[in-house]
């Protein structure tokens, strides 16, 4: 065996129970007798309250308790939600509005909640919310992504949250005013719902002193920072817990309202309290995705060569600044936005808007998506303006084998890379050669065909450092204890493997135990595809200390000098002994002598340095002219992870990523009336991608192993996003160039492809 697994593909055991139904699930695990809260939100997108009156709702049959913000600041709270606040790019401080748990004084977006009831039963709940006097006076609503408008916060008279830049401003000037060619394209992300198929939920319970919080969340940890703060408690007695979680996509990282009033109102009565969301809340107030417009532009020399890019970005923050990481995802949006492309200069720039609509994620408003999509949509366009072959176009611009490793020009390190042998195997596996013919015979069927390519670099994001505790039980397994946090990406079926790849313990005698802040000091939870990268690396560090500290045990028990026991991550031996103990046998050995420190072992690590995953993918679109209707019938994807674990759970997580990839360039599109209403609040009214939107995925890998971690691997959680959304998006763009369609924005719903069509045939006759 060596350090990097064994990478076979095993079937993952936690799905037994979830397809069995014995899932755990925050609603699942609600302790007995719980009280269920019912949040009375805002149903209109600005306005200022002129009463809100609770006494009628207290008096209904039984209610327990009736919140709105007046009432939790006089419980003593801190009852606002932490948010981030980026640095303009004059040095001034960006717009930092408070955002109430609780609507204060206005309401700022359509099912802002305004008030809480906690009753017996939920129906008892909302009827009580019914009977709250809420009357309010209307403000216009601010739905435009642009300065001006009606202010939504006196911090920010003209709307504007932040006005952020990175780069060398002047150099990049220069660059365009020398070079050959210049390319300039505004790329429309459009905004989306996450929809996670277990909805937002958690439930609180109180027994005097410490405070349990559950939430379907991606960590404990950030949650229990928010607690103390908010509930000013100490730190020791408070617990996070995450039960299994159905489906997190960066939206579940982030804090919401809901969780920590319902944290104080089991602290008030003493009486466990209980939420879940239903699925219009869901699509009313999740953090949604996207909703930005870039104008991305590209300087090339006279061969072709790329001498500086400069993006202009404007992205919707919602009603109030984002609450996870916001700067250093905007800031990394600028550096990884070259991807694999080099350059001396670049500059870039990014204006966040508040609007009346719900809160936009950072992470998913100028992440990574967002930036390879916009950079791969110029560089097709630019392919077409320029007239070359867009797949030569990326290879003249991919940064060479032997100049890894490569500091780019915004600062990000690639250790290793090989762009043109990725490229190479997604032609043969795409059989680039062959759409002629295939182009050829969709048109003798009256579709138009287009094939778009995409190639994207990712930068791997998160905390580096992360824990990690290995136990050893008197029935013969092991627990792993681990900081990250499974949203159903298969955790505990590759960290057991992990595990027994590198100790020979059966890896169904490995429990994997996650998502409670008392069992483990601290974690990063999941999110940036950093969770098995950072926590095979912390587990490798815990293997190291269990064999260093049983080597000087088994050299007594051996008869040998302690340098002599060696561990071959099997068992350990030693020349001149015939003892040779399996990891769990040494285990046992320690119980029978009483020897307790050799039964639990913690390690903390910190990879030394970000991965790189990248990829090509290919995308093949057939276009109905008569009626607009987009259909993706061919899909390739060649991607470089570095060293695997297990294939097939990569496999899957590309299978989903392009999933949600395709939704987004095929279906989805949040959409907002001027008065700041959502029009698309039901899945009658938001088209998610059903199977027939999805073609076969056929995905290989090339893997060129990292070295930022003793694993040499790369994440691959986000890939089959990242590359789905800008491959599509070119085909149907390849596909309809040559009906004079020079701009093609997503969703390809059919009658905007069909109006696209039509605009182009008019401006031609």
């Amino acid at each position: 065996m060596d350090k990097f697994g064994k990478s076979q593909s095993v079937k993952r055991t936690e799905d037994i129970r979830f397809l069995t139904g014995q899932g755990r699930y925050v609603d699942d695990i609600t302790p007995e007798g719980a009280l269920h809260a019912y949040f009375l939100r805002s149903p209109v997108a600005h306005a200022e309250i002129t009463e809100l009156n609770l006494e009628d709702a207290r008096e209904m049959d039984g209610v327990k308790l009736v919140l709105s913000m007046a009432e939790l600041e006089a419980m003593g709270l801190d009852a606002t939600l932490a948010c981030t606040v980026v640095k303009n790019r004059d040095g001034s401080k960006g717009a930092d509005p408070m955002r109430p748990l609780l609507a204060k004084g206005r309401v700022r977006f359509v099912g802002e909640p305004v008030a809480v009831v906690v009753a017996e039963t939920l129906e008892q709940a909302r009827d009580a919310a019914e009977a709250i006097e809420f009357d309010y006076e209307e403000l216009p609503a601010h739905v435009k992504v642009c300065a001006g408008g009606e202010p939504l916060h006196k911090e920010a008279p003209d709307n504007v949250a932040y006005d952020w830049a990175m780069g060398d401003e002047a150099a990049t000037e220069e660059a365009f005013a020398k070079a050959a060619h210049h390319v300039s394209c505004e790329v429309v992300d459009n905004r989306i719902i996450v929809n996670s198929l277990e909805p937002r939920g958690c439930f609180a319970e109180f027994d005097g002193q410490r405070i349990h919080l559950s939430v379907n969340g991606q960590g404990v940890w950030p949650y229990k920072a928010q607690i103390k703060r908010i509930l000013k408690m100490n730190e020791d007695d408070i617990r996070v817990t995450n039960p299994d979680v159905g489906g997190g996509f960066g939206m579940k990282a982030m804090p919401y309202p809901e969780y920590f009033v319902a944290a104080a109102a089991a602290r008030e009565l003493g009486v466990p309290v209980r939420w879940m969301g239903d699925r219009s809340e869901s699509i009313l107030t999740d953090n949604a995705g996207r909703d930005l417009v870039s104008t991305c532009e590209l300087a090339f020399d006279e061969n072709h060569k790329i001498l500086a890019y400069r993006v202009t970005t404007v992205n919707n923050l919602g009603a109030y600044n984002s609450n996870f990481a916001q700067p250093i995802q905007t800031e990394l949006f600028a550096k990884v936005l070259m991807g694999t492309y080099d350059c001396t200069t670049t500059f870039h720039a990014v204006k966040g808007i508040f609007t009346n609509t719900t809160q936009v994620d950072a992470y998913r408003g100028a992440g990574r998506p967002e930036a390879i999509f916009a950079l791969e949509r110029t560089i097709d366009t630019a392919a077409r303006e320029l007239n070359v072959d867009p797949w030569e176009l990326r290879r003249k611009n991919f940064i060479p084998k032997d100049q890894f490793p490569y500091r780019s020009a915004t600062g990000e390190l690639y250790d290793v890379g090989d762009f043109e042998r990725v490229l190479d195997r997604v032609e043969k596996e795409c059989d680039l050669n062959g759409f002629a013919a295939r182009k050829s015979e969709s048109a003798s069927r009256g579709k138009l065909r287009g094939m778009g390519l995409c190639y994207y670099i990712e930068s791997i994001l998160g905390d580096p450092s992360e824990d990690a505790k290995v136990e050893f039980h008197e029935d013969g397994t092991a627990s792993i204890y681990v900081g990250t946090q499974s949203n159903g990406q298969g955790h505990e079926t590759v960290y057991a493997q992990f595990l027994s790849d590198q100790t020979g313990i059966p890896a169904d005698k490995i429990k994997v135990v996650q998502g409670d802040s008392d069992l483990i000091a601290r974690g990063g939870g999941t999110g940036g595809s950093r969770s098995v990268t950072v926590q095979t690396h912390v587990t490798l560090a815990a293997v190291t200390k269990i064999v260093a500290a049983y080597r000087p045990y088994l050299a007594e028990k051996m008869g040998v000098d302690e340098e002599a026991v060696k561990f071959d991550d099997v068992s350990f031996r030693a020349e001149g002994s015939n003892l040779a103990p399996t990891m769990l046998e040494a285990a046992a050995m320690a119980m029978a002598d009483g020897r307790k420190d050799l039964l639990s072992f913690s390690a903390t690590a910190e990879i030394p340095g970000r991965s790189y995953p990248n990829g090509a993918h290919v995308a093949e679109v057939e276009v109905d002219e008569e009626t607009g209707k987009v259909d993706v019938v061919r899909y390739t994807v060649t991607d470089d992870f570095g060293n695997l674990i297990n294939p097939m759970l990569v496999a899957g997580q590309i299978h989903g990523g392009v999933a949600q990839g395709l939704g987004q360039a095929l279906t989805e599109q949040v959409v907002y009336d001027d008065d700041g209403q959502l029009l698309s609040a039901s899945f009658m009214d938001y088209a998610m991608p059903r199977a027939d939107d999805m073609p076969f995925v056929d995905f290989t890998t090339e893997g060129t192993p990292s070295t930022a971690n003793p694993m040499g691997m790369k994440g691959c959680g986000e890939a089959g996003t990242v590359g789905s959304m800008a491959s599509v998006a070119n085909a149907v763009q390849d596909a309809l160039w040559e009906r004079g369609v020079r701009k093609t924005d997503m969703p390809f719903t059919p009658s905007r492809v069909w109006q696209m069509l039509q605009d182009a045939n008019g401006a031609a006759s």
